[in-house]
């Protein structure tokens, strides 16, 4: 008895959509964010099956956002333009204060 006898055929050659591309209204957040508040670091993240790559803006007090770029090219340009580091956040990781603001703030980012 095979254990994947019962999968369709034609699923391997399906590619798997992302949930939406970046937007105008995704970089000019980003903007923002990085115009309004001091210290701002970006976390760059990859693009994986489900979503488009992202860059996780985090301020000073560790608030942060998320939002889609489209490209880590796209990122780049962004982080360059106003002067602010661009990390890998796979390599990096994310720092502490994300995380104590997170706690901080559970209505901010409750899925």
């Amino acid at each position: 008895m095979g254990w994947f006898s019962r999968r369709a055929r034609g699923a391997e050659a399906t590619p798997t959509k992302l949930d939406r591309e970046a937007t105008r209204d995704d970089l000019a957040a980003l903007e923002a964010f990085v115009a309004s508040r001091r210290g701002v670091e970006f976390y760059l993240e990859p693009e994986t099956t489900a979503t488009d790559t992202t860059v996780v803006a985090i301020a000073h007090d560790g608030e942060w956002i998320r939002r889609r770029t489209g490209t880590p090219r796209a990122a780049g340009a962004i982080a360059r333009k106003h002067a602010v580091p661009l990390y890998e956040a796979g390599r990096t990781g994310y720092p502490e204060r994300m995380r104590v603001w997170s706690r901080a703030h559970p209505e901010r980012h409750a899925r």
